[in-house]
């Protein structure tokens, strides 16, 4: 329920924003104009996060990249839908909101820098700030280089969908084990 209610505030936020802004760009960034070129940018973006966050996995100790346990929260008992559902309502949501409105005014290294900070679960580890920072970054990157909000909108879901189904399956298997 708290996910929901901060991600609704999170896309009030961002239309309130959007309605003060005197452009009407976010309509022709809500647009397919780029057809498959936004689905390939926003598809291998999420590839190259997954693989370097697997990397990074494989070597670094769990501490360093402890949430408090939020997102097995989340994940941990979702059904595959559920998880799906999440995953979007979260990147549609709050790509709206940085990459939509904020970006807009701040450009994407200021608006990278408050992503990291709003994500305070990470604060306490400095790799995965970084790494959050960084996510955002390449995620503002690829919304200037296309045009088009839904690049960074499949990147934030495919990345969020397949952690969640890590952490969901993943704890499957520690319990059959």
């Amino acid at each position: 329920l708290n996910l929901y209610i901060t991600q609704l505030l999170t896309l009030i936020i961002g239309i309130i924003i959007l309605f003060f802004q005197s452009n009407s760009k976010i309509l022709s960034a809500l647009s397919f104009q780029g057809g498959i070129r936004v689905v390939v940018w926003g598809c291998l973006f999420a590839v190259v996060v997954l693989g370097v966050d697997l990397l990074i996995s494989r070597w670094v100790p769990k501490e360093v990249s402890d949430d408090g346990g939020i997102n097995q929260m989340l994940f941990g008992k979702r059904a595959l839908w559920h998880i799906a559902l999440i995953s979007f309502i979260v990147a549609v949501c709050e790509e709206v909101l940085f990459r939509g409105a904020i970006q807009h005014a701040w450009g994407p290294y200021w608006t990278s820098i408050l992503f990291a900070a709003v994500h305070v679960r990470y604060l306490q580890h400095w790799l995965m700030t970084g790494m959050v920072f960084c996510i955002s970054y390449g995620l503002g990157w690829i919304y200037l280089h296309t045009g088009s909000l839904w690049t960074p909108i499949i990147a934030h879901f495919m990345i969020d969908m397949v952690m969640g189904c890590i952490l969901r399956f993943s704890k499957e298997e520690d319990q059959g084990s």
